[in-house]
Formats: structure tokens, sequence, C-alpha cells
């Protein structure tokens, strides 16, 4: 796809990956549909400096924990934006808990925001795109569903899902709409994290460095532009799913 001039929604795009996603959307020509939730001083920033690329950025605030309904994400938009024919599902929750410990709370929520929002999403993406046009969607996850945790429990198994849903759609949504996916390992170091844990990360990994933020956003670029690529999740690791 030829995605200059394309609108794109990105969930959770004003932040660490988020952002670098937004920012590659909008230097690639993409007009942006920038959703946060708390991050409203962060959302701004990062849609200024997506402006300063010449393309439109509108920002649309929502829990997604709480979005039963996300058509007028893709319908209630202003001159320019329509039809959105980029979806990117990046927004996610990552708490620390393990089978015997979990609460129903906590899984509501976590299966709410990191699931049933990327499905509901692009239930409503594929419903609204024009007859005459065709879409992409990006899921990002994360290649530990394939090895798991040994803490955040439900998130894994949220991740884990949605592997199985970005296959299952792209079946389902072909050929007018490809679906794939991102499996992120170790891009950037976790807020608040030591120096010392953080190479203690690395040194998991063959090639002994984080994949930045970069890395995954050339990613994004790549399966958004490869018109012959669907159901497919690209591992970001640098080599770490090789020592299963």
């Amino acid at each position: 796809m030829d995605i200059t001039g394309k609108t794109a929604l990105i969930t959770g795009g004003a932040l660490r990956i988020g952002r670098a996603l937004t920012l590659a959307l909008a230097q690639a020509g993409c007009h942006i549909i920038l959703h946060y939730h708390r991050s409203e001083e962060e959302a701004q920033k990062t849609a200024r400096d997506a402006e300063a690329f010449g393309v439109r950025v509108w920002l649309r605030q929502a829990d997604l924990g709480r979005l039963d309904d996300p058509m007028s994400l893709f319908t209630e938009l202003p001159p320019g934006f329509s039809p959105v024919q980029i979806l990117i599902n990046n927004a996610a929750i990552f708490p620390k808990d393990t089978l015997l410990d979990f609460s129903m709370e906590d899984w509501q929520r976590v299966m709410r925001i990191n699931l049933r929002s990327p499905v509901l999403l692009t239930q409503a993406f594929a419903r609204t795109l024009p007859e005459d046009k065709m879409g992409v969607v990006i899921n990002m996850t994360d290649w530990r569903t394939e090895r798991p945790y040994k803490t955040h429990f439900i998130y894994t198994l949220s991740k884990g899902a949605l592997d199985t849903f970005t296959r299952a759609a792209a079946l389902q949504l072909a050929p007018r709409v490809r679906v794939n996916g991102i499996a992120l390992g170790a891009m950037l170091p976790p807020e608040g994290a030591s120096a010392s844990y953080w190479q203690s990360v690395l040194a998991t990994v063959p090639l002994k460095q984080g994949g930045g933020a970069e890395s995954a956003a050339d990613t994004l670029l790549y399966l958004l532009r490869n018109d012959f690529i669907t159901g497919e999740t690209i591992r970001l690791t640098g080599g770490a799913h090789l020592r299963m």
C-alpha cells in the first residue's frame, strides 16, 4: 500500500513505542487519528511533532476498557480524515500477577483493553472501510506469548489470544484487509527500571542490545507497504526467541 495521504488510527500513540509509530506514520505522509487515555499533555506534544511533517493529526481521548462501540472513532471525523485505511492496535496494559493471585477485576480490565478493544476496533474498521478501498491492521503483541512470563499472567494470555486473532482476522477479512502483528522483545528499558536491570535483560539477547523504538517503526512501515503479507507476526527480539 502506498500510505502517503492515507488516514491511520493508532491507539496509545502518545508515548514510548506508540509515539515512535505515530511519528513514523506522519513522516511517511499519513494523517493521524491519535488515541490516548490519560496522557493528554504527551499526546498534544506528539501531535505537534507529527504535524511538523505536514500531516493532519486529530486527538481522540477514550478509555478502551469502557469502549463498547468504537464506530464513532471511524465515522465521526473532521474533513480530510475519512476513510480510515490503517489501524494500529498498540494500546495495552501490563499488570504484574500470577495464576494464583490475579483478581477478576484485573482480568476484566486487561482483557477488555488488550484483547476486546483490538477485536472491536478491527470489526468497526472493516465495517466502515469503503468497498473500493484497501485496509491494513497491525496488532502490537509480545514474543513472550511463546515463552510466558512467570508473572504478568493475564497480560500473557491476552497477547496470546491477540496472536490468534491476528491470524483469524487475516483469513476472514482478506482480500481487502491485511492483518499482521509485531511481537516486541526488549525494545526500551521499562519505566523506572535501573541500568543494572536493563543490562541483565540485554544479557539474554543474542544481539546484546535493545531494539529501540526505531526498529518497531521500521517494521510497521514495512508491513504497511508490503501488499503480499497477511496473517504474519514479525518477532523483534534480537534473537531472544532462539533461546527457548
